[in-house]
């Protein structure tokens, strides 16, 4: 495998770690301000970081190596998708994510996969536009966010703060609104782009 995929290949398999890493502390049932549970939820936020930085190692590393290749195309935007809907995932069951949001943002990246291998099969490969970067980096935002709200609340540092932390997740889930209306608009940017791949495939 060359070296930009193996970037790529990190934050998949960070994806699952995380999950993990997300819900041990309730898995175990660790109280609120327990050392486990501020070391738990403190740590996810420098490994998802490491994992994000994966994002533009792999790019760089590929164009200055000259391993640019349609299949790279293809795997750096499923292991960003395999990434952060495993975090919303985390999200919604937590209650820091409306599941309405979560709900669009996974028909948008389905669609949008759709659309890829589509655009595969007529042997086009569909690379990152600059909409979708935009999105990816707001998914980035929107997770961090919540970590930093799961940190709060698991290390009982916003009860002892008197921090309202209903007000934090109307916060974050204002991030994640602004996810989906990106979402959208990037994905109907590939559509013009790219829908006349669906109209041919679908004759």
């Amino acid at each position: 495998m060359k070296t930009s995929n193996k970037f790529t290949l990190a934050r998949i398999i960070a994806a699952p770690i995380l999950f993990v890493l997300y819900f041990l502390p309730r898995w175990l049932g660790l109280a609120e301000g327990a050392a486990a549970s501020l070391l738990l939820s403190a740590a996810m936020i420098p490994l998802l970081a490491a994992a994000e930085i994966t994002d533009y190692f792999d790019g760089s590393f590929a164009r200055a190596h000259g391993e640019v290749s349609d299949f790279g195309k293809m795997f750096d935007p499923f292991a960003d998708v395999f990434l952060h809907l495993s975090m919303f995932t985390c999200f919604v069951f937590t209650g820091y994510m409306h599941p309405a949001l979560f709900v669009l943002i996974l028909y948008r990246e389905f669609s949008q996969n759709f659309l890829r291998m589509v655009a595969a099969k007529s042997g086009t490969a569909i690379a990152a536009k600059k909409g979708g970067k935009i999105k990816t980096v707001f998914y980035v935002a929107g997770c961090f966010v919540v970590l930093v709200q799961n940190f709060l609340a698991l290390s009982g540092l916003a009860a002892s703060l008197g921090t309202d932390m209903a007000a934090f997740k109307v916060a974050g889930n204002c991030v994640f609104a602004v996810c989906v209306l990106l979402s959208y608009a990037s994905f109907i940017d590939y559509l013009k782009s790219f829908g006349g791949v669906l109209k041919d495939a679908a004759k």
